[in-house]
């Protein structure tokens, strides 16, 4: 009995790695502070700083994955959780946006730490406010579907599979930010201060939406 439950557990685990794989692709293909900031690395460091930070952050995503799914169905039942979540990326695209202005003018480093670059992939690997209830809403589908079998080495699994998608995304990114430097002149000056537009259109549209359902809807 023990050995036919294992031989029929062992597919749905190694499906559930490719859901993973797959969701978390998903979810990293729309621009958001995570890609652009490896395009931004990517043009500004070279591609061996980019794949640190990824690697790094990869790493952290499997983590915070494994976390945010042990609480999914929690997390998707709190009220107030949207309204949290935007305000923390007001502040969040508003600090990097900030930052990136800042440094469109100061001529680029032609010396990067490996250190500095892994220190920043963990640090935003942790610092993911969007994937809370991106998992909070994916994971409790997957769970309540029974994509994902019950027990700590599914999830475990299934967040390896998370932080592959990510990483697998994360480098087409650089890979493309790459081709792009490669066929047109793009200035130090240009690039941040594009990403710094964006990264103040992000907050602006988090402030949008919160004046929107506190004083419209």
């Amino acid at each position: 009995m023990i050995l036919c439950h294992i031989v029929f557990l062992r597919p749905m685990i190694i499906l559930a790695f490719f859901i993973g794989v797959v969701v978390n692709f998903i979810g990293y293909i729309p621009p958001g502070n995570i890609n652009l900031t490896v395009v931004q690395i990517t043009i500004n460091r070279g591609m061996r700083q980019a794949m640190q930070f990824i690697i790094a952050f990869a790493i952290a995503e499997l983590i915070f994955t494994f976390g945010v799914m042990q609480g999914a169905k929690w997390l998707s039942e709190q009220i107030h959780l949207d309204t949290i979540i935007d305000r923390v990326m007001i502040v969040l695209f508003g600090t990097l946006g900030t930052v990136t202005w800042l440094a469109r003018n100061k001529p680029p480093k032609t010396k990067y730490s490996a250190k500095d670059s892994i220190q920043y992939g963990l640090l935003l690997g942790f610092i993911n406010p969007m994937q809370i209830p991106f998992w909070g809403v994916a994971g409790t589908y997957l769970i309540s579907h029974e994509w994902i079998p019950s027990g700590l080495v599914a999830l475990t699994i299934f967040s390896a599979g998370s932080a592959a998608g990510a990483f697998i995304c994360l480098f087409l990114y650089a890979r493309f930010a790459k081709y792009i430097q490669s066929k047109f002149e793009i200035s130090n000056r240009a690039l941040n201060t594009g990403i710094a537009i964006l990264f103040f259109a992000f907050a602006a549209y988090h402030v949008g939406k919160q004046v929107y359902l506190t004083f419209v809807k």
